[in-house]
């Protein structure tokens, strides 16, 4: 990257582009010259594609037939810590720089000029006469509140033709207007009041605050239990990082999250952030992209892939609920978001904050070890107190085999309904069942394209594979002998659970939450509110509903089986187990009414229950470290996942025995290689997957190793080959 900043008409530049070429091309400054960073847009072949100028060019290429920069578009120029920060992830992920270039240009319409758009909102009026495709325009008007929608955008979110659009404007009840392209977002206050902080909330929000101001790099984890407030300690490192003119970034686990935040960061700063997530529109995540490269949004509220949006002065980025499975990317570029927090901070000098009741080890270790600093937020806020936790000996209940709501679960139940309190039913399985068999023959129903079993959803009447989300309709008769009426679901998945709940409840409102039961983020987040608001007296969830949410009058949690994350081999299994358990039962109790969180178990003598039970995070953290570390496995020492996939199994297996052959790279840095072996779902979307895992030292250079190591195997037709470092999941 040396050299000028400024590239003059005709000099010779090196563009990256995002198209899958595995390197920077040259090309000549246009008309007006160009900077380092300058988006553009560039030839390739017949195409026009977009590109970034990287740097100068090579000049290893016939000089005659270089072709020049189409144009620079109206874009802030690409800053060089993100370059740097885009390098550094492709270097530690082992991603092609293309791949890394796309994820940090995933707006549409980046080279459009500002201009107006006509866009259209609720009008007025009511139309004349209601159809069903008008009636689907007025509520995604309605659902999706003060977003303004293009016309295809708005025909496209109702299912609707842009005639059934136009038809309502002409009647008053959908208004068209013209809007600028990209508004900035309204200004945040950061002198405004926030709420009265406790004394260890204000000790823990001046240590945050004193690190903004700072402005340079590190890494605090925020503990404290659910229900604590550490939402509001670091929404003031959020208000001193906007004293400071610089912007901050707060990423959330799950977009059903968002709206209760939104509330709370409107009502301390007020006004709005930016929200970027899979549930903007195409024309809101450009407005956002532009205006955070111009220093227009000063708060972004995103999903893992915010961290790869253009700030100009990035001072904080919050990981909320650190420890959820869903930071890490699991297809496409393998990240994991929170480790990619600390390494951006690092290059801009900004602070981390990541936010957890329940750490990950890889966080508590850090902070052992001195990396990062931490802050404990000891009691709950205002007269909420945590939960009395208990177990429920299910090899005592007597259970029915088609029930799962124990004699003694369901008159706790009881108690909380005549007082006119919530409760919830917690199991972690979507669906009606996980399993769909033939009493005739014992024959599983499973997916075509994979090796797994489709779950029923009874909700939607359909067959779904939860791997390729491939479904069909329930069918009347077994696939493999034939037999009519012989079909069965096995074992309960939250539908079920909301059935029995039903019958066993038939004057309670029973809400069952899942996000596959809503048709987009929004619905679902107004579930949640009416929730919040009292709308249910028994609520069904999923692993959803541990995330964050607050149900002021919820004072019971049963969890239906505690034991479901212990089976399998996954060396995380024990600390998910103990922090989904933990997460869930600190739904209970979050206001003045004290509440109680009852785990039925089969295996309440093992150890993760135990401690659950116990409360003694700091005993169950240190054992499981302490294994771990025995283990070498991490995060006391390195893992890579290799996945090699195609079509034909002998070839997929071909390539993964080569390469294991060929280990010489890895054994050099004293590393071991496991497989080559079928994966766990040994076929998805019609592709048989192979596995490999490499185990190292901690301090063994693994990526250079690795690289050197698939490099020796040069894949053919639709073979696939994929690195995942740091694999958080197994199958």
């Amino acid at each position: 990257m040396d050299g000028p900043e400024f590239f003059d008409q005709g000099d010779l530049v090196s563009v990256l582009t995002t198209q899958p070429l595995g390197r920077a091309l040259d090309y000549r400054a246009p008309e007006g010259g160009c900077h380092r960073g300058a988006f553009v847009e560039v030839p390739l072949g017949p195409r026009k594609v977009l590109g970034v100028v990287w740097g100068a060019g090579q000049g290893d290429y016939d000089l005659s037939k270089i072709r020049a920069v189409i144009r620079v578009l109206d874009a802030a120029p690409m800053r060089e810590e993100m370059r740097s920060f885009l390098a550094r992830a492709a270097a530690y992920t082992l991603t092609p720089m293309p791949a890394m270039l796309r994820l940090a240009t995933r707006a549409p319409g980046l080279g459009d000029p500002p201009s107006m758009r006509r866009v259209y909102r609720r009008g007025l009026s009511e139309p004349e006469r209601m159809t069903d495709a008008r009636r689907r325009v007025l509520a995604t008007l309605q659902e999706y509140g003060d977003l303004s929608f293009t016309l295809k955008e708005l025909a496209e979110q109702a299912g609707v033709t842009p005639s059934v659009v136009k038809g309502l404007v002409g009647q008053g009840a959908v208004a068209e207007e013209d809007s600028p392209r990209d508004l900035p977002f309204p200004r945040l206050d950061p002198e405004l009041p926030g709420k009265a902080l406790t004394d260890d909330q204000a000790a823990g929000a001046e240590v945050l605050a004193e690190a903004v101001r700072s402005q340079s790099y590190g890494t605090t984890l925020l503990r404290g239990v659910t229900g604590s407030g550490k939402t509001e300690v670091y929404l003031e490192a959020v208000a001193a990082t906007l004293r400071a003119g610089r912007q901050a970034l707060v990423l959330l686990p799950e977009i059903a999250l968002t709206e209760q935040f939104l509330h709370r960061v409107e009502e301390r700063f007020g006004a709005k952030p930016a929200e970027w997530h899979s549930g903007a529109t195409m024309t809101e995540r450009r407005r956002i992209w532009r205006m955070v490269g111009q220093g227009q949004a000063q708060l972004v509220i995103g999903a893992r892939s915010a961290l790869f949006l253009p700030f100009q002065s990035l001072g904080l980025i919050v990981v909320d609920e650190e420890h959820d499975t869903s930071y890490k990317q699991e297809d496409g570029v393998l990240y994991h978001a929170r480790d990619m927090a600390v390494l951006r901070a690092s290059i801009c000098g900004a602070q981390v904050v990541l936010a957890s009741a329940t750490p990950s080890l890889e966080t508590w270790a850090n902070v052992e070890a001195g990396k990062y600093r931490r802050l404990d937020l000891t009691s709950r806020f205002g007269p909420a107190v945590m939960p009395q936790m208990g177990a429920i000996d299910m090899r005592d209940e007597g259970l029915r085999s088609d029930r799962w709501v124990s004699p003694t679960l369901q008159a706790e139940v009881n108690k909380r309904l005549e007082k006119g309190e919530q409760a919830m039913l917690f199991i972690n399985r979507r669906g009606y069942a996980p399993v769909t068999l033939c009493r005739a023959c014992g024959h599983q129903i499973g997916c075509d394209h994979c090796d797994a079993r489709m779950v029923e959803h009874r909700f939607l009447k359909r067959l779904i594979c939860h791997q390729c989300g491939e479904s069909k309709p329930m069918p009347e008769v077994c696939p493999s002998c034939e037999a009519v009426d012989r079909l069965a679901p096995v074992g309960p998945g939250v539908e079920r659970l909301g059935e029995e709940a039903a019958a066993l409840w038939p004057d309670a409102r029973v809400a069952v939450l899942s996000s596959d039961m809503y048709g987009s983020a929004r619905a679902l987040k107004a579930e949640i509110a009416g929730i919040a608001a009292g709308a249910a007296d028994i609520i069904i969830g999923t692993q959803l509903v541990a995330k964050g949410h607050n149900f002021p009058n919820l004072t019971l949690v049963g969890v239906i089986d505690a034991d479901l994350g212990l089976m399998g081999s996954d060396l995380r299994a024990a600390e998910r187990t103990f922090q989904l358990m933990r997460q869930v039962a600190g739904r209970a109790g979050r206001a003045e009414a004290p509440g109680a969180a009852l785990l039925q178990t089969y295996q309440p003598d093992h150890p993760v229950i135990r401690a659950i039970l116990a409360g003694d995070e700091e005993a169950f953290w240190s054992a499981e470290a302490k294994e771990r570390h025995q283990a070498g496995v991490p995060p006391y020492g390195r893992m890579a996942g290799i996945i090699l996939s195609g079509p034909d199994v002998a070839q997929v297996f071909d390539a993964g025995n080569l390469l294991a052959q060929r280990d010489a790279p890895l054994r050099r840095i004293g590393a071991q290689v496991f497989g080559p072996a079928p994966a766990p779902i040994a076929r998805v979307r019609g592709r048989h997957r192979v596995r490999l895992l490499v185990k190292a030292e901690k301090s063994a250079p693994l990526q250079e190793a690795l690289a050197q190591w698939v490099a020796q195997v040069k894949l053919k037709g639709e073979l696939r080959l994929a690195v995942d470092i740091d694999p958080q999941s197994f199958y």
